[in-house]
């Protein structure tokens, strides 16, 4: 074990569990156990909700699967990974003031709390949870991965053991912080992510010898390389383009980031964050992608594709400087799975077991059952990682496009039209859960449909069907309650 790599970590992880503590005192009393537990008593300005968006965004996909999958194809997912950079104005313009003005009044801790208030439909709510849970699990496991292999690489602690430290680490100040904890930690993990991303990146382009040789060595590697349409001519114009709906405008529909929406404290903040996010979601995609191709001539022949960051690291800096540049792939994926964690537990606590198993829970025993629901499932996930798929990141889109093929008309329709109803709403998210799974499944097996994401397809049906049941079942318009939000309302 190199220690003058892995004392940074630790040290980097350390300040994370006094993070933790620390939010876990802070926790106001005069909010609820629930409020601030889940949503930090909604009290974040601009650049923490920045920080917590990006952060959360950010993960094992985009520091470790992304830069792995940008080695393997070349400039071609470079390009595809950029349709990325208006995440952060998409939702905040989306979903912005009005949603947290809904979700005020509706005192939603939930994006399952938003729905049950605006259809009263408790098989919209059951829907709802089934997909968090089902989905979310398979993006959880993806972080746990990506964890185990960070730590891995940095160690060479097996891959078990590996995981087995990762799981304790984030179950311990997500289980006791809550959200306070993670949005705090999200905007230290956030600007360890920008700077560690700068740096990597100038010291692959100095160890590389230079931009123009770099280009001249993956040309001489493979031509396509540096085309857009990648390693093997796969990525087609209309597959990159569909890439828009799945981390561009359908990031709107991700419970993880949607919940984000509701937390801020007033519409400066909201302002600010939409500035701020675009930079920084900009600076980071484009760094970590563009480290994955240059790191192909530097270093070649890397067997496990996700590895890629943490080996480059140790291979073009001093030991103490990759420790420390290391710290943001690990500050990215623990930013993410604390997120998925604890929505994942808001669906099981707040949106079933408070719901329809005990109403009238006290605070105590609330705040037992979610720390408890918490670990247990941060212990599932951990079994379900322990088979880790070859390229992680297809594992992590896999569930953002379940969740947007079940969320983004109930959602964005349920916002912004009156006639959105529970009808509409329940045969929307069954033919978008239905058709996503069985596209996923036809892909597999006899490549993309209509040569687009999967992901495409079932968002369009949705959207129709959406329409078409509410039309059709159509029910008096809704009112839709209002708020001043400049004054954090």
């Amino acid at each position: 074990m190199n220690w003058t790599v892995v004392t940074p970590l630790l040290i980097f992880l350390i300040t994370i569990f006094i993070i933790g503590m620390w939010s876990s005192r802070k926790m106001s009393e005069a909010d609820g156990f629930l409020n601030d537990y889940f949503l930090g008593s909604r009290e974040f300005g601009g650049l923490l909700l920045a920080m917590t968006m990006v952060a959360t965004y950010g993960s094992a996909s985009s520091f470790l699967g992304g830069p792995g999958a940008a080695y393997t194809i070349g400039f071609g997912w470079v390009l595809l990974a950029m349709s990325q950079l208006a995440t952060g104005y998409f939702v905040l313009l989306i979903l912005g003031k009005k949603f947290a003005i809904v979700a005020r009044r509706y005192n939603a801790v939930t994006l399952i709390d938003f729905l049950k208030e605006r259809y009263q439909s408790k098989a919209v709510v059951l829907l709802a949870a089934f997909s968090i849970i089902v989905f979310l699990f398979s993006a959880m496991a993806a972080q746990w991965v990506g964890g185990a292999y960070l730590i891995q690489s940095l160690t060479g602690i097996s891959y078990i053991g590996s995981l087995f430290i990762f799981t304790v680490s984030v179950l311990v100040y997500v289980t006791i912080g809550g959200f306070r904890a993670v949005v705090v930690t999200d905007a230290v993990q956030g600007i360890i992510m920008v700077v560690g991303t700068l740096f990597l990146l100038a010291a692959v382009i100095i160890a590389g010898g230079g931009l123009s040789n770099i280009f001249a060595d993956l040309t001489a590697i493979n031509p396509n390389l540096i085309t857009p349409f990648g390693h093997d001519g796969s990525l087609t114009a209309a597959y990159v383009s569909s890439y828009w709906i799945l981390v561009g405008v359908g990031v709107v529909a991700l419970p993880q980031i949607a919940v984000r929406a509701m937390s801020y404290r007033d519409s400066k903040a909201m302002h600010r964050a939409i500035i701020i996010g675009t930079v920084v979601v900009g600076t980071l995609m484009l760094g970590m992608h563009l480290i994955g191709v240059f790191a192909r001539p530097v270093l070649p022949g890397v067997e496990v594709a996700d590895q890629v960051i943490p080996l480059i690291a140790l291979e073009v800096l001093p030991p103490w400087l990759a420790g420390i540049i290391l710290s943001a792939p690990l500050a990215a994926i623990m930013s993410t799975v604390d997120s998925l964690l604890l929505l994942v537990s808001s669906s099981v606590v707040k949106d079933v077991y408070i719901n329809y198993m005990k109403p009238k829970a006290t605070d105590r025993q609330i705040k037992n059952v979610s720390m408890g629901v918490t670990a247990v499932i941060g212990i599932v996930a951990f079994v379900l990682a322990i088979s880790p798929p070859e390229l992680l990141i297809y594992l992590n889109l896999f569930a953002f496009g379940g969740l947007e093929s079940a969320f983004m008309w109930p959602l964005i329709m349920g916002l912004y039209w009156k006639y959105a109803n529970k009808t509409g709403a329940i045969a929307s998210m069954i033919t978008g859960i239905g058709s996503y799974i069985a596209i996923h499944y036809y892909n597999q097996a006899y490549g993309d449909l209509f040569g687009v994401h999967t992901v495409t397809v079932p968002v369009f049906l949705s959207l129709i069907v959406f329409v078409v049941f509410s039309l059709i079942f159509k029910e008096k318009a809704y009112e839709f309650p209002t708020q001043n939000m400049n004054k954090g309302a």
